[in-house]
């Protein structure tokens, strides 16, 4: 695998790729959680936050270099 993909002729680091994609699971997984008040048991929520979307930038980072991304992503 390479460390960059194109995009309509631009070269983004997959870096940004993966960090693109776990801030959008993030923003799913935040509403979840604020819907079950999970936060209610935190004891600060950005420090939880921040911890929630490094674990998953490794998870998403994991994952896409481990199956690739999908056809829809890069063109």
């Amino acid at each position: 695998m390479t460390g960059e993909f194109d995009v309509a002729g631009v070269f983004i680091p997959a870096v940004v790729i993966w960090a693109l994609l776990s801030m959008a699971v993030g923003v799913v997984v935040r509403r979840i959680l604020t819907a079950t008040h999970f936060y209610r048991l935190v004891w600060h929520r950005g420090l939880f936050d921040l911890a929630l979307f490094f674990i998953l930038w490794g998870l998403v980072a994991y994952m896409g270099n481990r199956y690739g991304l999908p056809a829809w992503i890069v063109r």
